[in-house]
């Protein structure tokens, strides 16, 4: 473990999320504006008692902000802060002391939000004004829920309301009816809740936006697999290769090291030129039943110390210069015919201007076929 220093503290900095300075703005203004109807509301329609909960600060900035959140619904909002100033006011009158109403106030608001399936933060605070108050919200009682509570409620509701659909452009509020899929092997909407089950705490965002956002996922992936897969799609790009000149030796370690049974022959440019395969290295060395033909092969490809020579020296003696290549925009039906009926193992793939870019292997290919297959 890391010792936490001032220099390292960046990285529990949240990042800055994607509103756009505009959004920004008109989030702020529409802050200001929801807070300022809903004094101007409930000063109009209350007498004697107070005229703004202080947990609508909190609640505005779940509203305006966070508006996707289920925690930013109206069911969440307008039933959350209900329910808890009931709770916060029966505290008031019938616990004592101080403390344990404070304690009972915040619990049991948000066991009842829980219950209700209205869970919203700024319900808890709510729950704490009439405990904490003073004699003021006694005298109140279960006036307090009328007022200023369901006057702040409703005001700031259709104001939001306003602001995330007329300014912002937002879908608010959410709709909670169940995706269906009509494609039975596709993720539904139990698969989701399922997994989320497994996680045990709240998570930013409702089981339909989680589904949405998932099944678009799938979308995309079954779009990239469904369309015309090509050589480039699948192939490996990190070919070894050799050169005219190199050396036997040379290209059987690389060969025999990178565990291959063919490898491109390519000129300075990176063109391919031939291809040496292990039945290339075997061909020149001569079978007799009274030598050893591991001697005949580390002879073959060691390097003649002598000015002249009778055997060949280098890759470009040995290679195959008829090589089968195809372009990396070739469809991998092309592949499947080569591989079956002209018995290939491995086919190179170029570009457009003739360069090798990659290789195929009959791994390859079979990977990209159970995709295709498992994507249908």
């Amino acid at each position: 473990m890391s010792v936490f220093s001032f220099a390292n503290v960046t990285q529990f900095i949240p990042p800055a999320g994607n509103l756009t300075f505009k959004d920004r703005v008109i989030s702020v203004v529409a802050s200001f504006l929801s807070i300022l109807a809903v004094a101007i509301c409930t000063a109009y329609f209350t007498f004697n008692s107070p005229v703004l909960l202080a947990s609508m600060g909190a609640s505005i900035v779940i509203l305006v902000f966070v508006p996707l959140s289920p925690f930013a619904q109206p069911w969440s909002f307008v039933i959350g802060q209900i329910a808890s100033a009931f709770v916060g006011v029966t505290c008031a009158l019938y616990v004592t002391p101080l403390e344990l109403a404070s304690a009972l106030a915040v619990s049991v608001s948000i066991l009842a939000m829980l219950f209700l399936r209205c869970l919203h933060p700024p319900g808890a605070a709510t729950a704490l004004v009439p405990v904490i108050g003073g004699e003021t919200f006694i005298e109140l009682g279960y006036k307090f829920v009328l007022t200023p509570v369901l006057i702040n409620v409703f005001v700031m509701l259709i104001m939001v309301i306003i602001v995330n659909r007329r300014c912002l452009k937002r879908d608010y509020p959410q709709s909670f009816k169940p995706i269906i899929s009509t494609n039975e092997t596709r993720l539904s909407q139990q698969d989701v809740q399922q997994a989320l089950k497994k996680g045990g705490e709240f998570i930013d965002v409702n089981v339909n936006q989680l589904h949405e956002l998932l099944l678009s996922a799938e979308q995309h992936k079954l779009k990239r697999l469904r369309r015309e897969t090509t050589c480039a799609d699948i192939m490996t790009k990190e070919v070894p290769t050799v050169e005219y000149g190199d050396e036997v030796e040379m290209a059987w370690q690389k060969i025999h090291h990178e565990k291959l049974k063919a490898m491109p022959v390519v000129d300075k440019a990176n063109r391919i030129i031939g291809i040496v395969t292990w039945a290339d290295f075997f061909k020149f060395v001569e079978i007799s039943p009274y030598v050893n033909f591991q001697e005949k092969f580390l002879s073959f490809i060691r390097r003649t110390p002598d000015v002249t020579t009778n055997k060949p020296e280098v890759v470009g003696h040995i290679m195959n210069k008829n090589v089968t290549i195809l372009h990396e925009t070739a469809p991998v039906t092309d592949l499947i015919y080569l591989f079956s009926s002209q018995k290939h193992q491995q086919i190179p793939i170029i570009s457009d201007e003739n360069r090798l870019v990659g290789m195929v292997f009959q791994s390859d290919l079979i990977t990209a076929l159970n995709d295709k297959i498992l994507s249908t």
